[in-house]
C-alpha cells in the first residue's frame, strides 16, 4: 500500500509527531510486514508512506484499529491538503 500525503503549510511537525505513534503501533500489528515513511526532497510537506501487510484482512484490521481511526483519521487527516492511497499487489513474475 502506498499513501501520498500533502501536509498543510505549517503543520508538518505536528503530522510527523503524530506519525511516530502511528508507525510504532502499525509495526507492532501481527499482519504488518513494514511501515516506512519518506519525505519528498522537492517539497518537505509531501510525505510518502510505504506499507506492507500479509493479507487484505491485515490491511482492514489496520484501517479499523482504534489508533488508526483516532490518530490518522481523527487528527492527521484534518492537517492534510490532500491524501491519496493506492492499494497494490506486487507482481511476482517480474
Amino acid at each position: 500500500m502506498f499513501a501520498k500525503w500533502q501536509v498543510k503549510e505549517g503543520q508538518l511537525n505536528a503530522v510527523l509527531e503524530l506519525l511516530k505513534e502511528v508507525a510504532a503501533k502499525s509495526r507492532e500489528e501481527k499482519g504488518n510486514l513494514f511501515y516506512d515513511i519518506h519525505q519528498s526532497q522537492q517539497d518537505a510537506n509531501t510525505l510518502l508512506l510505504y506499507e506492507g501487510y500479509t493479507s487484505e484482512v491485515a490491511v482492514e484490521e489496520h484501517r479499523n484499529s482504534p489508533y488508526f481511526q483516532g490518530v490518522v483519521i481523527g487528527q492527521i487527516v484534518p492537517l492534510l491538503e490532500n491524501r491519496e492511497v493506492v492499494v497494490a499487489s506486487k507482481i511476482a513474475a517480474i
